[in-house]
């Protein structure tokens, strides 16, 4: 790096989580000369793998469901190794499991319940029908989050194409489905569930999905919306599939990571931005923590939006009323990350020993996860916390010691501005959800050597992420689609000139897709052929 030469980049990338690197990768891709830099030591955001305790490592995200198969094209992810439907179980997608204290588990197979076991006949039949519906309704989104959104008024080609594409999508419906999909758009998923299925544990784990990640229950409106959006992801070119990656979600950062290399990015960790150098309206280049600058004809931002405007930007080259819109976005996180060191693999009874390499979910029924969320609405957490597991260990023996096992955990409630605090508040919570856990896996407490769990407090230091959001920003009615991350800049670019965004705060959202990076690389590319 060099601020003798004000040309020496054509684009400086801000921040190497997975969008950053697969924004910097098509750039360079595209005859660019990429600079990317990261604050921490080690790429990948929350995907990355990290030792949490001697021996044992793991990632804050762990399951994938939705990494966009025009990334894999586009980055040649394959061509360099990535293989996400191999996985020690040999199954090609993880099973899901509904754990149950009382009685056998409910377990979906396949792409997101392709087969359903544990279930009476008729709701085997009920859920065949709903499950079909579901994905259908999904597709409907789908033409939208592959593309930039486009904007209210505007004839541009892809605008004009993602529109008809969605036109057709809802016009394949048919009328009866049209109007039924127009009914249930903006429900909320406990309602849709009792309309169509009897067994609390499958409402349970559907209801689980539509809310994780997210401030709300299953009776919130627009909750059905989260369903929607996890179903429109695919792997394999399976809709709703899900995968535990073999090597663990670090796998998949270090083949992304290969193909930024391979095209020739220039990757810098250990560089903190201060500021996003502004002249006349343009941004011109940064201003790194060390004192250094460095200018570029393009600066990308694959940081949370807020933080990119009022933090790096500042809130006085920016309209009074962007900068408003931008405080409300509301992105308070509520899920906590437990990870555990085990002396050996836990018993949960009545689980086929295959099934345990999928993951496994505690939300007994709807209910249960609406008392769940009810104390998270006054800042306090679950005290019988709903949570998704997975023992990546198993996939890959490589992330623990020998006889040694890793139990992960996305946890929900756990608010971000906690009543009683965090520091007071955490070894109540996380005695809350051991005591979950040994309700359906007994004696795991003997078996555990360690445990860490982050809050989103904690999530927000480690990873940089305000709030400790995963989508960062919430995935709700109006902060998706053209509202994201705000009214009026939902198409990557900002008021600052050649200033973008690539992240998860904008368009269409966070998980690990890529096409925030993907759609930002390629607005950024096209407003170069322009000029």
């Amino acid at each position: 790096m060099t601020s003798s030469d004000r040309t020496v980049w054509d684009a400086i990338v801000i921040g190497g989580g997975h969008n950053g690197l697969i924004c910097a990768t098509l750039l360079a891709k595209g005859r660019r000369n990429v600079l990317l830099l990261e604050a921490n030591a080690e790429m990948g955001g929350a995907a990355r793998t990290e030792e949490f305790f001697p021996g044992f490592r793991d990632s804050t995200a762990h399951v994938l469901n939705r990494l966009h198969p025009e990334v894999v094209k586009a980055l040649d992810l394959e061509e360099l190794g990535l293989d996400l439907l191999r996985g020690a179980s040999g199954s090609t997608f993880a099973p899901s499991v509904v754990l149950s204290k009382d009685g056998a588990p409910l377990t979906l197979h396949g792409a997101y319940g392709e087969t359903l076991t544990g279930a009476s006949a008729a709701e085997q039949a009920a859920w065949k029908d709903l499950r079909v519906q579901l994905l259908r309704y999904a597709g409907v989104l789908k033409p939208f989050l592959s593309r930039r959104p486009p904007e209210f008024g505007s004839r541009s080609p892809g605008g004009l194409a993602a529109l008809g594409q969605a036109a057709l999508a809802m016009k394949r419906l048919g009328r009866e489905d049209m109007r039924d999909f127009l009914r249930v758009l903006l429900m909320n998923v406990h309602d849709l569930l009792d309309e169509q299925l009897s067994d609390d544990r499958l409402k349970g784990l559907l209801a689980f999905d539509a809310v994780l990640g997210s401030h709300l229950g299953p009776r919130s409106p627009t909750s059905l919306l989260g369903l929607y959006y996890r179903l429109a992801g695919e792997i394999g070119g399976a809709p709703g599939a899900q995968v535990v990656p073999k090597g663990g979600m670090g796998a998949v950062i270090a083949t992304i990571r290969a193909a930024a290399e391979h095209a020739g990015v220039a990757l810098c960790t250990g560089a903190s931005v201060a500021k996003i150098v502004v002249e006349s309206g343009r941004a011109v280049g940064l201003a790194l923590a060390s004192g250094e600058e460095i200018h570029a004809d393009t600066i990308v931002s694959a940081v949370n939006p807020t933080t990119t405007l009022l933090t790096l930007v500042g809130a006085p080259l920016l309209d009074t009323g962007l900068v408003r819109k931008v405080k409300n976005i509301r992105m308070k996180g509520d899920v906590a990350k437990l990870n555990l060191a085990l002396d050996g693999v836990p018993d949960f009874p009545g689980v086929a020993a295959q099934d345990l390499h999928g993951r496994l979910v505690i939300a007994p029924s709807p209910d249960h996860v609406e008392r769940a969320f009810n104390p998270a609405k006054y800042g306090e957490f679950s005290p019988e916390p709903v949570m998704e597991i997975t023992l990546p260990s198993l996939t890959d023996p490589s992330l623990a010691p020998q006889d040694g096992c890793i139990l992960s955990a996305n946890v929900q409630y756990a608010p971000y501005a906690l009543k009683e605090g965090w520091e007071t508040g955490k070894p109540k919570f996380l005695a809350a959800i051991m005591a979950q856990l040994e309700a359906h896996a007994p004696g795991i407490g003997r078996l555990a050597r360690h445990a860490e769990l982050l809050t989103p407090a904690d999530i927000e230091v480690r990873y940089l992420m305000p709030g400790g959001h995963w989508h960062h920003g919430e995935l709700q009615a109006d902060q998706m689609l053209f509202s994201r991350p705000v009214s009026g800049w939902s198409g990557y670019d900002t008021p600052i000139e050649r200033l973008y965004l690539a992240g998860a705060g904008s368009h269409p959202g966070g998980g690990i897709s890529g096409l925030p990076g993907l759609n930002a690389a390629r607005r950024i590319l096209a407003a170069r052929a322009e000029r």
